[in-house]
């Protein structure tokens, strides 16, 4: 019998408490359920682990892609403690997962001192005027990179 969708996000809440608790992150627990069972936990780990993307999120999916050996969380359902980040928003869709449930909202998140507004401005802006300089290099070089995959036979996409 599955269980409702509060008992996994209870999970997920209660992963973020014990991670303040142990020390070893910020306030965040995700988990990834398939088939009404968790098949993966992940918290936030970025301090401990001296690793910027090791949010509680990603952290969930590696485990989860290593659980069901595959790079795509097809018919799974992710839940995070808090609304995601734009990257592991990004790192979500990539994953493919069919539903996502989250929590504490961003602006929840942001009033504790997890502000991610100046992300979702800079990706709004056109290059040339975000905070980090960028410069394109080697273009044409990189573009043929993409004809070799463009004529692979035996590729896997995704």
């Amino acid at each position: 019998m599955n269980k409702s969708p509060e008992t996994y996000m209870k999970e997920a809440i209660r992963l973020s408490k014990q991670n303040i608790k142990n020390g070893t992150g910020g306030p965040f627990g995700a988990v990834i359920v398939k088939d009404g069972k968790i098949i993966a936990s992940g918290t936030n780990c970025v301090t401990s682990s001296n690793d910027p993307t090791a949010h509680a999120e990603v952290v969930a999916i590696r485990n989860a892609c290593k659980t069901l050996n595959t790079f795509q969380l097809d018919d799974c359902e992710i839940y995070s403690s808090c609304e995601p980040c734009p990257m592991c928003l990004g790192a979500i869709y990539w994953a493919r997962p069919k539903k996502i449930y989250f929590a504490a909202s961003r602006i929840d998140a942001a009033a504790s001192g997890f502000d991610d507004s100046l992300i979702y401005d800079e990706i709004a802006l056109p290059i040339q005027h975000r905070k980090i300089e960028s410069e394109q290099l080697l273009q044409e070089e990189a573009k043929s990179v993409f004809d070799d995959w463009d004529n692979l036979t035996n590729k896997i996409e995704y």
